[in-house]
């Protein structure tokens, strides 16, 4: 899916450029959820609904086993640094999933207005 290749990316730039996922990561992870929930077909609403948790679970995850001193401390192992990760961009999760959720709240609205006054 394109929105894991995007977070992939911007969470290999932060890297590059900081070492650690840092705020670029959480910022960038919440502009990857309202796009995905801007720009996907109404049919795939339930796709995208469900897309954030999973998005943030497989980015940590694949930073973890790349790097976990990225997410957590360097002896953890890698269930601890997934979780560990997690909890520190827990805020970001809650905002990106909210933001889709609210925006796809807003197109399923305007859609049904829409096929009521045609």
């Amino acid at each position: 899916m394109l929105a894991t290749a995007a977070m992939l990316l911007l969470a290999g730039v932060n890297l590059v450029l900081t070492g650690r996922l840092s705020l670029f990561f959480d910022l960038c992870f919440v502009v990857v959820c309202l796009i995905a929930a801007l720009a996907v077909r109404p049919r795939d609403f339930f796709l995208v609904g469900v897309l954030p948790p999973l998005l943030m679970l497989v980015s940590v995850t694949v930073v973890a086993s790349a790097d976990r001193a990225a997410v957590a401390d360097e002896v953890d192992s890698l269930v601890q640094a997934v979780v560990s990760g997690l909890a520190h961009h827990a805020g970001a999760l809650l905002a990106g999933y909210t933001g889709a959720l609210v925006v796809l709240a807003l197109r399923q609205v305007a859609l049904r207005t829409s096929r009521r006054s045609c």
